[in-house]
């Protein structure tokens, strides 16, 4: 068959593949959990109070393999891969780079010079690479956690700024963001307003919060904020949910959050 022949027209639907990320408690593994028949592996503790599947707690970078391995060789009826954290999977690439080079610290890795993070990037590679094989060949949705930092961006453009992005190196989190389909920042929507204290002077306050200290949303699209993107034509935020991820993603209007919506139950 001629490389014309093998042309391909249209779309191709395939199951997503998103990075989701955001500050502690604010609900990234209870969202997770409500997408279809999930299998957590967690790097991190956390999931004690949902109700979910998990493997047992990987405390090296040997023990993400496996499960990985396991999951597109055995039988079982998953739709959904999740792994709980990203920021503690790295931790395990650099706990497994350090034996091998039988240094103490990431740092050390390869006589320094920050060779250990360029090298750290051959690991993740094999997650992606597994993680993409159950993608195209079991048909999995993939769901990347991570917490996020507060960084500076050096804007060439204008000064530079603080925003959020993934706890992570930043060698990482570049491999990580292209790759994925989505990358969503988990927050709370806060609204502020200046009042007048007297004597020339104002003061911010929030307003507007709920039980929960504010709507739990997610930014779908970039800004000097915090590191977004997505491929599928989202709205610039949604409700934290995975029932409004999905009927955005179907064209749907999204669902309206609760008033006051219960805390979630881990982050």
């Amino acid at each position: 068959m001629s490389m014309l022949q093998q042309i391909r027209t249209g779309r191709h639907p395939s199951p997503p593949r998103f990075v989701i990320y955001g500050t502690e408690g604010i609900g990234k593994s209870t969202t997770a959990a409500q997408a279809p028949k999930p299998i957590f592996i967690p790097t991190e503790d956390g999931l004690d109070q949902i109700d979910c599947a998990s493997f047992p707690l990987s405390t090296s970078f040997a023990d993400v393999e496996a499960a990985l391995q396991s999951l597109i060789h055995e039988p079982h009826d998953f739709e959904t891969v999740v792994i709980d954290s990203l920021d503690w999977l790295e931790r395990l690439v650099w706990d497994a780079l350090c034996e091998q080079y039988g240094v103490a610290s990431i740092e050390k890795v390869d006589g320094g010079y920050a060779r250990g993070y360029t090298h750290a990037l051959t690991p993740w590679r094999k997650v992606l690479d597994g993680l993409n094989v159950l993608r195209n060949q079991r048909g999995m949705c993939v769901i990347l956690l991570a917490h996020a930092k507060v960084e500076k961006f050096e804007d060439p453009e204008q000064a530079a700024y603080d925003r959020y992005s993934p706890r992570l190196h930043k060698h990482a989190t570049a491999l990580v963001t292209e790759w994925a389909d989505g990358v969503l920042f988990a927050t709370r929507k806060i609204i502020t307003k200046t009042e007048d204290t007297g004597f020339n002077r104002e003061r911010t306050i929030a307003s507007g919060l709920g039980k929960d200290g504010g709507e739990r949303i997610l930014r779908c699209v970039g800004s000097p904020a915090c590191v977004a993107k997505n491929r599928y034509d989202l709205p610039a935020e949604l409700p934290l949910s995975w029932a409004a991820l999905m009927q955005a993603m179907a064209g749907a209007p999204p669902v309206a959050p609760a008033s006051n919506p219960p805390a979630p139950v881990t982050a």
